[in-house]
């Protein structure tokens, strides 16, 4: 989900993780094979380090990065 300010600009986009973090980092290591478990640590309240990890591995935006961990999860459940 994204957040807007007031005046329409689009603000970070919120996404909490949920479910089990293990089938879905298996999943985008799967997808994404140059990830390492390092890559994919995730710590309850350290949401923000993942992002940065993973923008970093995959080249991608954060919002490009939570649309990928979005669909990660989808599919895992």
């Amino acid at each position: 989900m994204e957040a807007s300010s007031e005046n329409g600009t689009n603000m970070s986009a919120i996404f909490i993780i949920r479910g089990d973090w293990n089938k879905q980092s298996n999943a985008l290591k799967i997808n994404y094979p140059h990830l390492t478990n390092e890559d994919v640590n995730y710590e309850v309240g350290k949401e923000s380090e993942l992002f940065n990890r993973l923008e970093s591995k995959l080249g991608k935006n954060r919002n490009e990065v939570i649309g990928i961990l979005k669909s990660t999860q989808e599919r895992v459940f």
